[in-house]
Parts: C-alpha cells; structure tokens; sequence
C-alpha cells in the first residue's frame, strides 16, 4: 500500500506546535527514503536491458558477425560445407559454432622468383621464392629471375579454396611457372639467352597464360609475366665477353674497310669528274676551232665563187688607170708588172735613195 505523505507532513506540523506538551518529541519525525523516479521504474525495464546485455557481450565473446574489405570476398562455411556465392564487402552475420567466414584477398598479387642472396622484406601481397635454375640445351646451369603478377578470381574463390585449400597459390601459380620456364629455357643455350631475351620473354608469357586459362572454372587471372634476369655461369659470361670484344674489333675493322673503299670511291669519281671536264673542254676548243674552220672555208669559198673572170678583168682595169695616173706625177718610179691576178701591176716610188738602194739590192 502506498505510503501518504500527506499524513506525515501534518504530524509533522501538528508535532511542532505542541513541542512544549510532549518534550519535543514528535516535532523530529522524518519520513522515508524516496528513491528517484528512473529507480521506480527500473524493475519494469531490467528484463530488457538484461536482454540487451546479453546479447552484447554475446556479440563480443563469439563474434557472429564479419566485416568484408574493399579486395577481400568472404567464404561462409556451414558445418564444413563452403557456399557457392561470395560475401561482398560489408557487414556480414553468421551463426558461431555452425559457421565460420573465410577471408581471401582478391587484390594483384606478386610471385617473385629471385637469387636466396636477394629474398628480403615481408607483404603479404608478395610472395618471394628461390630463382628457377635451369639445364640450357648442353646441360649447363643457369638461374632465371621473373615477376608474376595475378590475381584471384571473386566470383570463382568458393570453389578454388574449396579446391585448392588456402595455399592455392603454391599449387596454381608456382608449379606451372616453373614447369614452362624449364620448358622454354631448356631448349636454348646459354649463349643464346642472352641474345634472345625478349624471344624468351614471350614464350614464358605465353606459355604461362595458356596453362592458367586452361584450368577449370579459371580460378586466376594472370596479369603478366616480367623476366627480370638471365643468371649465367661465370664461365659462360667470360665468354660471351671475349665474343663481345671480337665482335667489337670485326665491327670497327669492317668500318674503317667501309670507310676507306667510301673514300677510294671519292676519289675516284672526283678523278672522273674532272677528265669529263677536261674532255668537254678539249671538245669545245676543237668544235669551236673546227666552226671557225668551216665559216673560214665558206667564205673563202663565197669570195672565191664571186671573182669571175668579167669582175677580174674590170678590177684590172681600175688598177692600171691608177698606175697610169700615178705615171704621170712620178716619172722616175720604176714599175713591175705581174701578170694576170686581181692586181697584175706593182709599182714602187723611187724618189727615196734609200728605198731605191734597197729595190736595187
């Protein structure tokens, strides 16, 4: 029954104003605790919040839930049955005891085949193995240094996990690497190598992506293949060095042969240029003598053609007026006659001693 307050607070009063008749006694009366109103109403709510307690520190303790990453899937497993679909990412719940999630990474990952000298650091992206040694063609070792870059398949890592166990990766990826660079390789030799990389490279690529895509459901893909080194035998190097340097040597002897046929030949059309210079040069002093010849010979033949015997006759004539004329004023000059020609008469003045002494002569 609840308590009513209102009685004590009046006993209370009434007890204070007979203090003197009852020694005071009454006035001190206090009435009892009241707890606060949340406490009043915690015995109605305990059930839930125990409930809800409950169910938190079971969250805690077994973890029914999983939270899935950006490149991750996860594997629900169901009394040891894996489902066929993946978890994306996100939140994800499951029963404990019953089921467990799986987590695999489905970002690229690394396979890194290397010398032991080499193999350092830690990812878990990475995986480091020991170089591939090889037989060359003549049965000499040889190492080889390569990068695989693959990854796993979201949709199909159920079943690879499923079928292949978490170590997938040794039992996919490893084997088939090596078995195709023993195959590539192995039919080389170690000369060759060298020579060939790129050719090889290929085939590696080739080859390695032939055998992932010929796997059932294709649980990888493979995103490349990088032949990083050629380890060769010491042997082997110092061989393929002194080739080198012979071949160097036979290089430079082959250009400066080269060089100086190119420079004979140089010489040589100079030498040609310059007899058809002079040739061409001796042929136009000839030609231009040979044209001066001819227009020589055609007009003395156009002189000679025009001195007919009439036009002689009358020039003839002409010149023997003029010595008559000349008679006339020089009586003393003796005169030598020639006969026939253009000019049949020559006459010379004789008035000068000296000229006269020289005709005399």
């Amino acid at each position: 029954m609840p308590i009513d307050n209102d009685y004590f607070k009046n006993r209370q009063q009434n007890g204070g104003g007979n203090s003197g008749g009852n020694g005071g006694g009454g006035g001190n009366y206090q009435p009892p605790f009241e707890p606060p109103e949340f406490f009043k109403n915690l015995g109605k709510k305990a059930g839930i919040l125990y409930a809800v307690i409950i169910v938190v520190a079971i969250m805690f303790v077994f973890k029914p839930f999983v939270i899935v990453e950006s490149g991750q899937v996860g594997i629900k497993v169901t009394t040891g049955k894996y489902d066929a679909d993946p978890l994306r990412p996100g939140f994800h719940l499951y029963i404990p005891v019953f089921q467990k999630v799986i987590l695999v990474d489905t970002k690229v990952r690394l396979m890194n085949y290397k010398t032991v000298e080499e193999m350092s650091g830690f990812d878990a992206g990475i995986r480091i193995n020991p170089a591939i040694s090889i037989l060359d063609a003549r049965g000499l070792p040889v190492s080889i240094e390569l990068t695989v870059q693959y990854r796993l398949t979201a949709d199909g890592a159920p079943n690879t996990i499923a079928n292949w166990g978490l170590s997938w990766e040794d039992k996919i990826i490893n084997p088939v690497v090596r078995d195709v660079v023993r195959n590539v390789v192995g039919n080389y030799t170690a000369e060759e190598l060298p020579t060939k990389r790129n050719e090889i490279a290929v085939k590696i690529q080739n080859g390695i992506q032939a055998d992932i895509d010929s796997l059932e459901d294709k649980p990888v893909l493979l995103q490349s293949v990088q032949l990083r080194e050629i380890v060769l035998p010491q042997k082997i190097k110092d061989q393929i060095e002194r080739v080198q340097i012979a071949n160097q040597e036979s290089e430079r002897v082959r250009y400066e042969v080269l060089r100086t046929k190119q420079e004979a030949e140089k010489r040589a059309a100079k030498a040609t240029g310059d007899a058809e210079a002079n040739r061409i040069e001796a042929k136009g002093r000839a030609d231009a003598v040979t044209i001066e010849a001819k227009a020589q010979a055609a007009a003395n033949k156009a002189i000679a053609q025009s001195l007919t015997p009439n036009l002689l006759k009358m020039q003839q004539i002409e010149v023997q007026g003029k010595f008559n004329e000349a008679l006339k004023t020089n009586k003393d000059a003796k005169i030598f006659l020639t006969p026939g020609g253009s000019t049949p008469n020559i006459w010379v003045d004789t008035k000068s001693k000296s000229r006269d002494a020289v005709i005399s002569q």
